[in-house]
């Protein structure tokens, strides 16, 4: 049986596309499924299958609930929900990326989206602040512009403060205790993709493994994990076009033991992306992720524990 962690208070489980009637953060950020005893050195996240969105967020939204729900993770908390029967934890965020991003830097933002000036240690500049997907985004995944006029940096900072930095504080300490447990830890940072909008669908990869090519985690990684999920018979891709983003990078340290792989998993293998109705396959799908949470938590323990240097 599952226990569910949600930080310092206990709450239900939300439902999908839960609209908060009033208040901004009436929910924790984050809930971790934990197993009864962690058997594996693993943790997973899913930093982008929130569905909690607030009631001021949408009043200050010119989208549409389906517009805003472009931008999800949909279901992939729910693919990988097999972890903690696994014996590895899996932290999922509350709230939804189109309200705030977790896997960006705390404070990557568009200038052009505020009122007022920004501070001086606002990253403004960044290519995914250019895209229009910083922390605060300023589009869906269609590139539609989210909000009707600008913003304040206190909003900013309210969502910053109370949902980013206790979200990254859980994750922090799930994979230090990991670490420390087992002398190395693997985060493994799940995520979905769309269907590609060019060239032939049935040729592109199916699920792309981001390693930040090569920088943060052991060649045994990622070695193992395309060869567990080719031979499950999906198309694999290694950091293209997906290398891994602020969660890969910042907390992949190699030799020190903490070992960092982003997957993306194509929408287009389980779920409907307009009706959001699942496919038959979606079980299967869950089943042979399942499947690459055992291979990658079997890894040898001499391929994963710091170097002698550190």
């Amino acid at each position: 049986m599952l226990r569910q962690w949600h930080g310092p208070r206990t709450h239900p489980i939300i439902c999908r596309m839960d609209i908060m009637p009033a208040g901004y953060h009436d929910r924790p950020p984050y809930e971790v499924l934990a197993p009864q005893r962690q058997t594996l050195p693993l943790v997973l996240a899913s930093p982008h299958s929130g569905t909690l969105y607030p009631g001021p967020f949408r009043d200050l939204s010119a989208l549409d609930a389906q517009a805003l729900r472009r931008s999800e993770d949909t279901f992939v908390d729910e693919l990988f929900a097999l972890a903690p029967d696994l014996g590895a934890p899996l932290v999922r965020a509350t709230y939804p990326r189109a309200y705030l991003d977790l896997n960006r830097e705390p404070y990557e933002l568009d200038p052009e989206m505020f009122e007022d000036p920004l501070p001086d240690y606002v990253n403004t500049t960044s290519p995914r602040v250019a895209a229009g997907l910083g922390t605060i985004a300023k589009v869906v995944g269609t590139g539609s512009n989210i909000y009707r006029g600008k913003l304040t940096f206190a909003e900013a900072q309210t969502r910053i403060e109370a949902l980013y930095h206790p979200y990254h504080a859980a994750l922090a300490a799930l994979v230090e205790a990991t670490r420390l447990r087992f002398g190395y830890a693997l985060l493994l940072d799940c995520h979905s993709m769309p269907a590609p909008l060019q060239g032939n669908p049935d040729l592109a990869a199916q699920i792309v493994l981001g390693d930040r090519h090569g920088l943060t985690c052991a060649p045994a990684v990622m070695e193992t994990a395309e060869a567990t999920l080719r031979g499950a018979g999906y198309r694999v891709s290694r950091n293209m076009p997906y290398a891994g983003g602020f969660t890969t990078s910042h907390y992949g340290r190699p030799a020190a033991g903490t070992h960092t792989l982003q997957i993306e998993v194509s929408r287009r293998l389980y779920m409907d992306e307009i009706t959001r109705e699942r496919f038959p396959a979606f079980d299967d799908l869950r089943d042979k992720l399942a499947g690459l949470i055992l291979a990658l938590g079997s890894l040898p323990a001499a391929l994963l524990q710091p170097h002698p240097s550190c």
